[in-house]
């Protein structure tokens, strides 16, 4: 769950995150902060001291509790451009070395909660790689109190994904591990959304042939189908059915390194996913294991998987 420190005591994500502590479950929580419309406060400031003032709310709140606490959430989206330099890090790193020192007058040696930076995202496009990331990795590596690194792999193809592995795990202390709390093939959803759809779909259910992805979707989102029509739209359409088995063969490259800690996949789709529709929508709604938008729940009442994802998540999330 990712939890912002502007309102940290009415926060709906660190309600939820604490409830399910509470009633057993793992979690991890990711701070996040935007910088896309200021400039990272000074050290030593009185703007700087409010960030802390912030981030000690959410400190005494869930250290001890929550298993996996990330330091940061996609900070080099949530910059400016111009930001990403090595005022992006002295502010995280203050706000680790605040985690950190929490940690150790709060509950010491015996803490629950581990400490991740992160997290970072396209490394696999070389133009990503600055002095600023290795810096990051740097501190990572530097900072015993630091168990490792999160990563989001939303890639165009998995074996980009490698990319990111072959960057962090050497710079990595042999102790540590990676977190990858998201993952996915979105950007190869967004290449095809505007491709027209498969000839027997559009066949079956009277549409013009060269109705584009996107309009079945959007007709989805704004009149869920049935779930055996969502399902042969994507099962039909080789642009998905031939990477169904995504969370399997990801799940094994991450597995395979043995630095692994934690991945998390989208649950389901949130309804932000399918609003205003369109062509030059973000293609996160095909990833959610659950699909409660695009597809009619059932007569109970729940939502409803996707065919591709609920077999492989189940035995994935049963495998240690």
């Amino acid at each position: 769950m990712f939890v912002g420190p502007a309102l940290p005591t009415r926060d709906a994500a660190l309600n939820a995150t604490l409830a399910a502590n509470s009633n057993g479950f793992k979690t991890v929580l990711s701070i996040k902060w935007s910088f896309l419309d200021r400039d990272f406060p000074r050290p030593d400031t009185a703007n700087m001291q409010r960030e802390l003032d912030r981030l000690d709310v959410i400190l005494q709140r869930v250290m001890g509790k929550v298993d996996i606490l990330v330091i940061g959430n996609e900070p080099y989206i949530d910059t400016l451009t111009q930001q990403q330099d090595d005022d992006l890090n002295v502010f995280y790193e203050t706000m680790a070395a605040r985690a950190i020192a929490y940690r150790a007058q709060s509950c010491g040696d015996t803490c629950n909660t581990r400490l991740y930076m992160g997290a970072l995202n396209r490394l696999d496009l070389a133009s990503n790689i600055t002095p600023s990331v290795e810096r990051w990795m740097q501190y990572v590596k530097a900072t015993p109190e630091i168990d490792g690194v999160d990563i989001h792999p939303h890639v165009p193809a998995i074996e980009a994904s490698k990319a990111f592995l072959d960057y962090i795990l050497p710079r990595m202390r042999p102790d540590q591990r990676f977190i990858a709390t998201e993952f996915s093939l979105v950007h190869w959803w967004r290449e095809n959304s505007t491709k027209a759809i498969s000839a027997g779909f559009a066949d079956k259910y009277g549409l013009p042939r060269t109705t584009q992805n996107w309009q079945v979707i959007r007709s989805a989102v704004d009149n869920p189908f049935a779930k055996a029509k969502w399902d042969e739209f994507l099962s039909m359409s080789p642009w998905f059915e031939n990477r169904k088995r995504f969370l399997a063969n990801q799940m094994k490259i991450f597995r395979d390194t043995k630095q692994l800690a934690v991945a998390t996949y989208a649950f389901k789709q949130s309804p932000e996913m399918g609003v205003d529709y369109g062509p030059d929508k973000p293609t996160w709604i095909l990833n959610g294991v659950y699909a409660p938008i695009t597809v009619q729940r059932r007569p109970n009442g729940k939502a409803d998987f996707n065919y591709a994802w609920i077999d492989d998540f189940r035995v994935l999330a049963q495998t240690p």
